[in-house]
Parts: structure tokens; C-alpha cells; sequence
């Protein structure tokens, strides 16, 4: 089924009879399989009677090489997959195979992708990015500190590099246009923080997407806000290099060096929120954040500072 969406990924009318002859199968075959295509993978295919079958429109694939052309050879080794759970789990099983970091993970789509606090993260094929970095960490916390932020301050410069002027961020692991989510990250760490350890980036990017019935929130695209269609190797390449500066200055640094930059650009700076955990809500004003990335509020007068995974803030209502 893939072989033969790479056959139409150019976009351009094939006849039945000539993609049957390349993939060695009859016609009722291919008709099977551009039914699947339709089915499972959600491309629309447009059939005319005598011109034969196309894509709605054209398909670019991720390619290794075309990344690493794109990134002028500065760019971390990858492994690029048609389909997985999600880039996360991929990736740590890579880990728990031996392989080496740094290393990239990417795909064209995820079955099982995951945003914070086990929300599922809608995952098309070809559409958008789904991109997890692992990194090597030795006995180094400090490290740590601040490191999901650090990333979405990569994030937002590669979207606004590519014409999403009006996206900021959200803590901790939000970029945002307005009130509509764009990308999300998602750190996942495995082995000892005070020994030896790594740690999988992982980033989703809206690229391409128009129409995702099954998202449960806002969102948007970079293609919804350009008008224009992303090359999507483009921006593997140059959120890599975006990524790699921001990662240098966070471990000569400190996160303390990066933190003022992250508050610039937070989107709910001094806003009125309610920080929600499990069944508790905590209403404040948000101050900003601290040296380690922790968010520090104003409750009811009194300044205080948190910190953790199962956190989620969100706009009051009653502002």
C-alpha cells in the first residue's frame, strides 16, 4: 500500500493498468489498495474515467537524505518510519537496543501518539511532524533544569522562522496561536537523573493539517496560518539546528541564562489562572517562572512555585 503511495505522491494522474504493471498486481488490486489508502491512511483520491487515479494533491515523504542536504550535513543520525505507536516509545526502545545517542526519531504518522497526562495527540499521516531527539545525560540534574521549556522556546523560533509570527508559549510544554494549541513536547526520561540517563524530546508539530475531527481542543497548523503548503523536511532540518543552538546554551548556561527570554514570550504572563491537579485547582496570577522552569504564582498575595508533570493551567473564566 505504501509502494504505492509513493507512486502517486507526485500528484499527477496514473492509469490502473500502468501502476498495476509496476507493482506486479492486477488492476482490481490496485483498486483494493487505493480503497485502503482512503481507509486508513485518510487520502483522498481523485479517480477520472480515462486519465486514471491521483492524490488530491501532492505528497511529500520525509527523507534522510533531503534533511541532512536541507541541514548542510549538521544534523543528528535518524531513523524515519512509515508507522509506530508513537516516536516516544520507539525511541526508548532504541535505547533499550543499544543504540547510541544522539539520535532523531521520526514518522509519517503514529497510531498511538501521546501528548502530557496520557491525552491521546492526533496523528495523520504525512501531515505534520512527530519528532523525538534522545539525548544522553551524565550526572548532570542541572542539565535537566528547565529542559521541556528550553525546547519550546526551539519550537516557537522554528514556527516563527516558517511565518507563524503570532505563536507564544503556554506552561510548560504548549506553543500556541491565540488560544489554538500548535505543538505540544513531551520529555520522557529513563535511568539514573544522577548518574546516567536519557532523555527523548519529543515534539509534535502541526504542519500540514487542515480538518482533524478528533482533536478535543483548539488547534491550528502551520499551513492554516500561512496559507502555504510546509515542506516538512525543511523544517525537521531547520528545527534542528534551532534545536541544537538552544540545547548549547542551556548546558553552558544554565536554564537561568534562558529564563527571561521564556517569560517574554509567555502567552498568559500576568494573566489570572486556575493550575489544575487531578481534583485540586489553585487560583492565581501568574508571576512567571523560576531559574529550574517552575511556574510561580501569586495566591492570594503570596508568592508560590510549582512544578511537575500532572500539572495544567488554564485561563479563569472570571477574567
Amino acid at each position: 500500500m505504501l509502494t504505492l503511495l509513493k507512486l502517486l505522491k507526485d500528484g499527477r494522474f496514473h492509469s490502473g493498468e500502468a501502476l498495476g504493471a509496476i507493482l506486479g498486481v492486477s488492476r482490481s488490486a490496485v483498486w483494493k489498495q487505493l480503497q485502503r489508502l482512503e481507509s486508513e491512511l485518510g487520502m483522498p483520491i481523485h479517480r477520472v474515467r480515462g486519465r486514471g487515479y491521483r492524490l488530491a494533491e501532492p505528497l511529500q515523504l520525509l527523507e534522510a537524505g533531503a534533511i541532512m542536504s536541507l541541514a548542510h550535513g549538521s544534523c543528528w543520525p535518524m531513523f524515519i518510519s512509515d508507522s509506530v505507536d508513537s516516536t516516544n516509545a520507539h525511541a526508548l526502545r532504541l535505547v533499550e537496543e543499544g543504540v547510541v545517542a544522539p539520535f532523531l526519531v521520526l514518522a509519517e504518522q503514529q497510531l498511538a501518539g501521546r501528548g502530557r497526562r496520557g491525552r491521546k495527540w492526533v496523528s495523520p499521516f504525512a501531515q505534520n511532524l512527530y519528532y523525538s531527539l534522545v539525548l544522553r545525560i551524565d550526572g548532570g540534574l542541572r542539565q535537566l533544569e528547565g529542559l521541556s521549556l528550553v525546547v519550546g522556546l526551539a519550537v516557537l523560533q522554528a514556527l516563527r522562522d516558517s511565518g507563524v509570527s503570532e505563536a507564544g508559549l503556554k506552561w510548560p510544554n504548549d506553543v500556541l496561536v491565540g488560544p489554538r494549541k500548535i505543538a505540544g513536547i513531551l520529555l520522557e526520561l529513563v535511568g539514573d537523573p544522577a548518574d546516567v540517563c536519557h532523555v527523548v524530546l519529543g515534539i509534535g508539530v502541526n504542519a500540514n493539517m487542515r480538518v482533524a475531527e478528533e482533536v478535543d481542543q483548539q488547534w491550528t497548523s502551520i499551513r492554516l496560518e500561512t496559507g502555504e503548503l510546509v515542506d516538512r523536511n525543511q523544517l525537521v532540518a531547520h528545527l534542528g539546528g534551532v534545536l541544537q543552538s538552544y540545547l548549547l546554551r542551556h548546558q553552558q548556561f544554565g536554564f537561568a541564562a534562558i529564563q527571561a527570554e521564556w517569560e517574554k514570550n509567555h502567552l498568559w504572563q500576568g494573566c489570572a489562572v486556575s493550575l489544575v491537579a487531578g481534583v485540586s485547582q489553585i487560583d492565581g496570577v501568574v508571576l512567571g517562572i523560576d531559574r529550574q522552569g517552575a511556574l510561580r504564582l501569586d495566591v492570594a498575595g503570596v508568592e508560590n512555585t510549582y512544578s511537575g508533570g500532572e500539572l495544567s493551567l488554564r485561563l479563569r473564566d472570571d477574567t
